[in-house]
């Protein structure tokens, strides 16, 4: 066999062994999905009057919040289910299956690729369960194309490969998974101060460089203009760029902790 087609071989064998290990323990991806579930149901029922009156320059009107709150919690699916990729990776490095891949005639990169993969998969995944949630509730996306919905899926699974990346990064240098779980917090801490629940004109001046210089504003304005058929403006190229950086130094920060001589 070729070495592209061992490496497909193996990085299959140990994407089903995580899929595998997702579905025999639900219990960490399933805590992880309930918060941004609770999050679009404590700000549409109990806030979203009031949100949407702020929104709306004084009309009371739950849709329109609705409209604007759930394409940035779709984005903040994707950084609470790779919490659990960084917690899976750190089991990996830390109770001593990784010193017996080593062992094995497979792939090196492979167990890398079956924890991305299976990641994407499993984010993919929950923003489609909170998507539902949030269509179940009122949300409607009439006005996008179907091009837009098409670009609106891309943007979903670049930014979930990307946030996958620095996940794994996280769980190779944690020294076991409380830590692992601990240091991949801003994957959720992050959407909480960006433009998911207010826009960012309406935030302090103070605050408003912190909301609107990192990744997940732009990504969730692109998103929202692509499933509300709103401009986009900047926002679209800056989604991407930021994407494809933290992909790059999440994968290239994986591979050099991941290839390094265990002591």
């Amino acid at each position: 066999m070729s070495s592209l087609s061992l490496a497909v071989r193996d990085s299959s064998t140990m994407l089903r062994r995580n899929l595998l290990h997702a579905r025999r323990y639900p219990s960490l991806t399933l805590n992880l999905l309930l918060t941004p579930i609770m999050l679009l149901l404590l700000f549409v029922y109990i806030f979203g009057d009031v949100m949407s009156a702020g929104l709306g320059g004084g009309g009371a009107d739950r849709s329109e919040y609705i409209a604007y709150l759930v394409p940035g919690l779709l984005l903040m699916t994707i950084g609470s289910t790779t919490i659990g990729t960084a917690v899976s990776v750190s089991n990996d490095m830390t109770e001593g299956i990784i010193a017996r891949f080593r062992t094995m005639a497979i792939h090196r990169g492979s167990v890398i690729i079956g924890h991305v993969i299976g990641s994407v998969l499993q984010s993919v995944m929950s923003v489609v369960l909170v998507g539902a949630v949030g269509v179940a509730i009122g949300f409607r996306s009439t006005d996008a194309t179907a091009l837009e919905w098409i670009a609106a899926f891309g943007l979903l699974t670049l930014f979930a490969l990307a946030l996958t990346w620095i996940a794994v990064g996280m769980g190779m240098v944690s020294p076991n998974a409380e830590a692992a779980s601990n240091n991949a917090m801003p994957l959720i801490f992050l959407p909480l101060i960006s433009s998911t629940f207010v826009p960012v004109d309406a935030m302090p001046g103070w605050f408003q460089p912190i909301a609107e210089y990192q990744p997940f504003t732009p990504a969730i304005e692109t998103l929202r203009g692509l499933l509300l058929g709103t401009e986009i403006g900047n926002n679209g190229w800056l989604a991407v760029a930021w994407c494809l950086g933290l992909a790059a130094l999440g994968y290239f920060w994986s591979k050099a902790v991941f290839n390094r001589d265990p002591k």
